[in-house]
C-alpha cells in the first residue's frame, strides 16, 4: 500500500489537526458509510501513535500512516487523500496497487 496526501490536503491537515510529538494522524477503516470500493465501511482518521505501521508518509513534518491492524481495509489498494473544497473536508481515493 502506497499512501500519498496532496498538498491541499496537507494544509487542511496543518491547520486543522494538532499532532502531538510523537504522534501521526492514522487512516483506518471504520463501520458505516463507505468508498469506490468498500461497502458499508469508510475511511477513519485519527490523531495517534502506531508500533506497526503498514505504510505510512511524512509531508512537511507531518507523518500520515495506516496501522497493520487495518490491512484488511487496504489490501490491494493505494490511498490517495485530497481535499474535498465544498466540504471543506479530506476526500480519499483508492487506487489499485
Amino acid at each position: 500500500m502506497k499512501l500519498t496526501i496532496t498538498p491541499k490536503a496537507l494544509n487542511w491537515f496543518k491547520s486543522e489537526i494538532e499532532v502531538a510529538d510523537g504522534q501521526g494522524i492514522r487512516f483506518f477503516g471504520k463501520v458505516y458509510g463507505s468508498t469506490q470500493v468498500h461497502e458499508g465501511f469508510s475511511v477513519g482518521m485519527s490523531v495517534d501513535t502506531s508500533e506497526n505501521i503498514l505504510a505510512e508518509t511524512t509531508e512537511d513534518g507531518l507523518l500520515f500512516f495506516a496501522d497493520e491492524a487495518d490491512e484488511w481495509f487496504f489490501k490491494g489498494y493505494d490511498l490517495v487523500v485530497d481535499y474535498d473544497e465544498k466540504l471543506d473536508e479530506p476526500k480519499y481515493e483508492f487506487n489499485e496497487a
